[in-house]
């Protein structure tokens, strides 16, 4: 996940990098932030985490902190940031002081100020339900990021993984999603897509649905007429 995340973060190729690694734990994640030739400093909430990533001697360095507290760097100190399964604790209230979202914005807020220009924040994250989606992503645009969720592998139950990708500035488009398409399906898009080219035909009539779904009868090893140039014709009602 951390290697993906990196992969969001579209860095420019051939130079070290300056890392945050918010709610690093025991540094897996550095681990991999190093193998790619990053300098980091990881932050996390867990004494007994931090002290388990003292004893793997990772190479960055570890500093013992509430990420609702904000992030207590100078501005403009790293070029970008990852977070892997951390972000929606701070969706919740564990102690009465904790308002969740203050934290989030006291969060985004510092982290957008401690990132250069045009850098990103990817956070892997495992919200509960739509409204925590919304209430991240309402407090990181209210901090001045923008950006939106990338999700891979929308269809699968176990493989289905949600990152938020903020940006701090420039113009670009949101990155492509992981699995969108499969050899056996159609997605979203190409349905609208495909659904524009009929021109007005309902969709399962056209010549175009009806070739696919015999094609994919033929994947599965069903008996399956051959298409010819009566495929698809409409019938003219008579007998």
């Amino acid at each position: 996940m951390c290697e993906r995340a990196i992969e969001l973060l579209a860095l420019p190729e051939d130079n070290a990098h300056f890392i945050l690694d918010i709610g690093c734990g025991s540094g897996l994640s550095g681990s991999v932030l190093e193998d790619q030739g990053n300098v980091w400093i990881g932050v996390d909430i867990a004494q007994a985490m931090l002290d388990v990533a003292v004893e793997r001697e990772v190479e960055g360095d570890l500093i013992l902190g509430d990420m609702g507290q904000g992030m207590p760097f100078k501005a403009g100190t790293f070029d970008g940031a990852v977070s892997i399964s951390a972000l929606q604790w701070l969706c919740n209230a564990d102690k009465k002081s904790h308002i969740p979202q203050k934290r989030l914005y006291q969060f985004f807020s510092s982290l957008f100020a401690c990132l250069t220009r045009n850098a990103r924040a990817v956070f892997q994250f495992y919200p509960e339900n739509s409204d925590q989606i919304t209430l991240v992503t309402t407090q990181a645009t209210k901090a001045g990021f923008y950006g939106g969720l990338v999700v891979d592998y929308p269809n699968s139950a176990k493989a289905k993984k949600y990152y938020l990708v903020l940006m701090t500035g420039g113009i670009v488009k949101l990155p492509a999603a992981l699995g969108e398409e499969d050899s056996n399906q159609i997605s979203y898009s190409r349905k609208r897509e495909l659904a524009k080219n009929v021109r007005g035909k309902p969709l399962k009539k056209s010549r175009d649905w009806i070739l696919q779904k015999k094609e994919r009868r033929r994947q599965q090893g069903n008996d399956t007429r051959s298409d010819s140039k009566y495929t698809a014709r409409k019938r003219s009602g008579r007998f």
